[in-house]
């Protein structure tokens, strides 16, 4: 629109053709070429038209533009009536003019100058929340986010739920580039049915209206301008509007749209339904269902998990990838696309874009709203996008820290949630998170800056920091609330030790030694015993602090201890113990002890590892220390059972089990349990011992304590089997094999679908767990009687169980092995592990012998720590 736009109105009369078209086609989005070349005329008889220049144009080019402005009905009539004077009719609202539905899907006398809403996916609370903000006295809401987020689609669901509240009208104007404040009023006025702005009081009649202003980026300053003199001039007008940033009018009420929620890292679906439950994923599979006949493979899920997470859940961006599967499985669009997301391009006239925009990258979408941002915002931004999980308040703080002056970031954070540049999910502390298009933008413009290297330093010590104040309680009172926060920041701690390993070892090092009670917890000994030899070997940790290596090196020998390594290690257990007495420190003494006893106990060093047990139950009740008094009885519990004192034992863990209630902890109290259940199979109450045992696997599941809950259900299989339920029995099995040993045992049924048969035959020696294994169906098969096969799993429990937590496994199998073969060199093999170890045989085991050998002397009857 020019700016003699006011000079064709004529006060007080019938609208004009110049104002109708002006405003029809700044309602469309067009220009006045577009507009010209869509209607098949020339451009200067728009020109023209709309400068008031052409009294009475032919009817032809009247109804060509009619057409190609897609006028209708009352619309139509009204703008041929104006551009044929001769034939004028009273002004009817403008805009196209389609049915709309009350409740229940009665039709309602609303008019209503909008598109029909298109299917919107994961998007029904977001639709209810706007549609009770546009129904509350809130004169101006406005949607903010970037582009292809689905501004546009929501505005207009949002509009069409609350036709029913605004009886006056619902109109909606596309701001075109360029346009000016007059432009702006022209075509709200229009999309009324009005030709000035102060006849809209009048079209209102008191009612309530709805005016949707889509894509006021593009026009900033005039939107403003316009909407301030029609909510002045127009009281009952309310306003939704959608752009990349707030208008800045008084009473205005900002709404960011986030992307739609995906899957969690991590998240491994297995079925469609499961996979579907997230929004984003739910969107790809239903647009991927319009390009191939097929829905995903179950090989395909984790891809679309994986792909949906790195399009950042905006549904523009996932629609066009999806559209892609017409030629690509989700295998290999997640290859091929996965790392370049910034490059996908969103044009325009697709659901949730913006049709007059045309083609536009992800990158060129993010820049926009990035340069919105003042410098110094913008450089917050670039050290924000190290972290690659959710951050808190607080670690914002401290990444965004120059030396140690914090300042408030909260304001910052409004802002960036203002542009729709962060998503906000949850209610717990790290519930911020950049999209993952603004992150990998930012990531660019930091390496760009130089600053890359920096930021990712600062970004080592802020993790370092965080899990240095949380490691002490995965051990304590705490523990249930601390391992969930190191859970939360999984990857950034991955990305902080890659990262310090190579600038900065010594802060990886201090990284890595807090960490092996939680790598214990996930089960990632293996890869946290690998980190931390690599970094004690670094020559440029050699002059670290000798108690931070002295951690690094107890927590090499614990992780060991996880996956039968624990022989190798010893050495590293001794050299912390020494440190830490040099040093005085009571906490790293005590640790360091506790873990000897368990490396002696695995290793057949069960003297030194009572002695070890005992100096530590000494030195906690020197120092008043009640957990590590509990974690003393515990171990001293095995050399009770070594020597045959079950009852005693008994006695040790109600101790146990007193000192953890008294301490709070819930996981030593279940670890007594644990060995409780163990004592009472030694005792022969298997369906006790079954009972309990099933009782603390579900509670270390819950905790997340792999190891130990992998031990009780060995504990809970053996009971099975020797109190004659096979079937159950091969379940354990079952699940004890299910991601431990490689390969399946020939003939073994996995299914738990089906019934569990047992397998053909033993398997090779591998990890401890196959000791167990096979020392359950060694002794299903001499339940049924079958010597011959009894005999081969004994032999290979035996074998496996050499180097295993605990040689209780080698003597059981064993004993198994003798009452299968009445082999008497077998009783040479048991009786050099019982002198090598200590570990002897229980009633029930000498009553099966003597039977075997007559009246043969075994030896001694003394306890055995259990399986």
């Amino acid at each position: 629109m020019t700016p003699d736009h006011d000079r064709s109105r004529s006060p007080g009369g019938p609208a004009q053709l110049s104002d109708l078209l002006r405003g029809h086609r700044l309602a469309g989005g067009l220009t006045q070429a577009e507009l010209a070349t869509r209607a098949g005329v020339g451009v200067r008889t728009v020109r023209d038209l709309e400068r008031g220049r052409s009294a009475r144009p032919q009817r032809t080019t009247v109804e060509l533009l009619a057409d190609a402005l897609h006028l209708t009905h009352a619309a139509r009539t009204a703008f041929v009536a104006a551009a044929r004077p001769s034939r004028a009719a009273e002004p009817r609202a403008a805009g196209r003019q389609l049915p709309v539905t009350g409740p229940g899907g009665a039709p309602s006398d609303t008019p209503i100058a909008l598109p029909q809403p298109v299917p919107l996916v994961g998007r029904d609370r977001d639709v209810a929340e706007i549609a009770a903000l546009l129904t509350a006295d809130h004169p101006v809401v406005s949607l903010i986010g970037l582009a292809g987020v689905g501004k546009s689609a929501l505005a207009l669901a949002a509009a069409h739920a609350v036709a029913e509240q605004h009886p006056a009208g619902v109109a909606g104007v596309l701001v075109g580039e360029g346009s000016d404040a007059a432009d702006v009023l022209a075509a709200s006025a229009a999309v009324f049915g009005v030709n000035r702005l102060r006849d809209l009081p009048c079209r209102f009649g008191g009612r309530r209206a709805l005016l949707v202003v889509d894509a006021v980026e593009r026009a900033a300053d005039p939107v403003a301008e316009a909407l301030r003199g029609l909510l002045a001039a127009a009281p009952t007008l309310r306003v939704l509007v959608t752009g990349r940033h707030p208008v800045g009018l008084p009473g205005e009420l900002v709404r960011p749209v986030a992307p739609l929620e995906v899957p969690p890292l991590g998240t491994v679906p297995t079925a469609r339904a499961d996979l579907e439950r997230w929004p984003a994923a739910a969107l790809f599979t239903a647009r991927l269902a319009q390009v191939r006949r097929e829905p995903p493979t179950a090989a395909e899920l984790p891809a679309v998990a994986a792909l949906v997470r790195r399009l950042g859940g905006l549904p523009l961006a996932i629609e066009l990838m999806a559209a892609r599967g017409r030629i690509l499985d989700v295998t290999e669009l997640l290859d091929r696309y996965g790392d370049r997301v910034l490059d996908l391009a969103t044009p325009g006239g697709r659901p949730g874009g913006d049709p007059a925009e045309g083609s536009v990258t992800l990158r060129e979408a993010v820049a926009t709203s990035y340069r919105l941002l003042a410098p110094r915002e913008r450089a917050a931004l670039r050290r924000l996008a190290a972290f690659g999980n959710r951050w808190s308040v607080e670690l914002a703080e401290e990444l965004l820290a120059d030396a140690d002056d914090r300042e408030d970031v909260v304001p910052l954070l409004d802002r960036l949630l203002e542009l729709g540049l962060v998503s906000v999910r949850g209610t717990g502390p790290f519930r911020f998170r950049l999209l993952d298009a603004v992150r990998d933008f930012a990531t660019e413009q930091a390496a760009r800056e130089g600053e890359l290297a920096r930021v990712r330093h600062r970004h080592a010590r802020v993790v370092t920091g965080l899990v240095e104040r949380t490691s002490p309680d995965l051990s304590g009172t705490e523990l249930d609330s601390a391992v969930p926060v190191l859970d939360q920041a999984t990857g950034d701690i991955s990305a902080a030790l890659a990262h310090a390993a190579v600038d900065d070892p010594v802060t990886a090092l201090r990284l890595a030694a807090a960490l092996p009670r939680w790598w214990r917890f996930r089960g990632r000994d293996v890869s946290g015993r690998r980190w931390l030899r690599r970094l004690l070997a670094d020559p440029r940790t050699a002059e670290a602090d000798p108690v931070l290596r002295a951690w690094a090196l107890l927590g090499v020998a614990r992780l060991a201890a996880e996956h039968g390594a624990g022989a190798e290690e010893l050495p590293a257990a001794r050299a912390a113990l020494a440190v830490f007495r040099d040093a005085g420190d009571v906490t790293g003494e005590l640790s360091a002890r506790s873990v000897l006893c368990a490396l002696l106990h695995a290793t057949g060093g069960h003297d030194e590892a009572r002695e070890q047990a005992a100096a530590v139950l000494e030195l906690a009740t020197r120092h008043g220390r009640v957990r590590d008094m509990a974690v003393a009885q515990n171990n001293l519990t095995w050399h009770d059972i070594r020597v045959g004192d079950l009852a005693g034992a008994r006695r040790r863990l109600a101790t146990v089990e007193r000192l953890a209630a008294q301490y709070g902890e819930r996981r030593l109290r279940v670890l007594a349990r644990a060995n409780l259940a163990e004592v009472a199979r030694l005792e022969g109450r298997y369906a006790d011992a079954v009972d309990q045992g099933r009782r603390v696997a579900a509670a270390l599941a819950e905790l997340g304590d792999p190891g130990h809950r992998r031990r009780v259900l060995g504990t809970v299989g053996l009971a099975l089997a020797q109190d004659g339920r096979s079937a159950e029995a091969l379940e354990v099995v079952a699940e004890l094999r299910s991601g431990v040993v490689g390969s399946p045992v020939p003939g073994q049924r996995r299914s738990p679908s089906v019934e569990l048969v047992p397998a053909a035959g033993p398997p090779s020696p591998g990890r401890p767990e196959d000791a167990v294994c096979a020392l359950i169906e060694g002794t299903l098969a001499l339940y049924r009687g079958d010597r011959e096969l009894a005999a081969e799993w004994f032999a290979a429990a035996a074998e496996a169980g050499v180097d295993g937590q605990d040689r209780r496994d080698v003597v059981e199998a064993l004993v198994g092995l003798a009452a299968s073969t009445a082999d008497m060199a077998v009783l040479g093999r048991l009786d050099a592990v019982r002198r090598a170890s200590g570990v002897t045989l229980l009633p029930q085991e000498e009553a099966l012998l003597y039977a075997l050998v007559a009246r043969r002397t075994v030896g001694p009857r003394r306890g055995t720590p259990g399986g």
